[in-house]
C-alpha cells in the first residue's frame, strides 16, 4: 500500500506542478503557510548554516502512512535542482531509507525517524535514493505516521529554483 498525498502550495503531478489538484479534482491547492517555510529554514540553517537565507520553500506534499503503507525508494529529482529537501515527521516512528545516487540498492542506510524529527538532504546527497520500507504501528499515541516535504519552487518555471549550499550528507533533528 503507497501512502495517500496531500500538497500545500503546488500540487505534484508526475513531472509537473499545477496551483490545481487537476488529477484529482480541479480545484485550488491550498495555499502554503510562512509557518511551515519558517521551520523549513530553521532546518536548513541547522544543516547548512548561513546558506540557508535563500531557502524558499513553496510546496508540501504531505504523505500519511496508514500502518502496512510503504515508500520504494526513489529520488526527487523532477525539479531537476540541487535546493535541499527537508521531511518533517509526526505521528509512528517509520524506518527511512536514505541511499546512495547512483541506484535504489546499496549501500543505504535505514534510520528510525520519530514524530518530531526534521530530515534535510542537500548538497551531494539532493539526490539520493530514499524510501520508507515500513512504519512502525502504534509507536505514537494516535497511530499513523505523516511525512511531510518541503521543496523550494520557481512559481514561474514551476521547477525549482538552484541555490548554493554547503555540501553535507544529511541531518537529522528533532523540534
Amino acid at each position: 500500500m503507497s501512502p495517500r498525498t496531500v500538497c500545500l502550495g503546488w500540487h505534484w503531478l508526475p513531472y509537473r506542478y499545477s496551483r490545481t489538484a487537476d488529477d484529482v479534482n480541479g480545484a485550488a491547492v491550498a495555499r502554503f503557510p510562512n509557518s511551515l517555510g519558517d521551520l523549513g529554514r530553521r532546518a536548513v540553517a541547522a544543516a547548512y548554516g548561513d546558506g540557508a537565507v535563500s531557502y524558499e520553500p513553496h510546496v508540501a506534499l504531505i504523505n500519511f502512512y496508514e500502518h502496512e503503507a510503504h515508500l520504494g525508494m526513489r529520488q526527487d529529482k523532477d525539479e531537476r535542482a540541487n535546493d535541499p529537501i527537508v521531511s518533517l515527521s509526526i505521528g509512528d516512528d517509520c524506518i527511512f531509507r536514505f541511499g546512495n545516487t547512483d541506484n535504489r540498492g546499496r549501500p543505504y542506510t535505514d534510520i528510525t525517524l520519530r514524530s518530531g524529527d526534521l530530515f534535510a538532504f542537500g548538497g551531494p546527497s539532493r539526490f539520493a535514493y530514499h524510501g520508507v520500507p515500513r512504519v512502525l504501528p502504534n509507536s505514537a499515541p494516535r497511530g499513523g505516521r505523516h511525512h511531510t516535504w518541503l521543496a523550494q519552487l520557481n512559481a514561474s518555471r514551476h521547477r525549482a529554483v538552484l541555490a548554493p549550499h554547503k555540501p553535507r550528507a544529511a541531518a537529522v533533528f528533532t523540534i
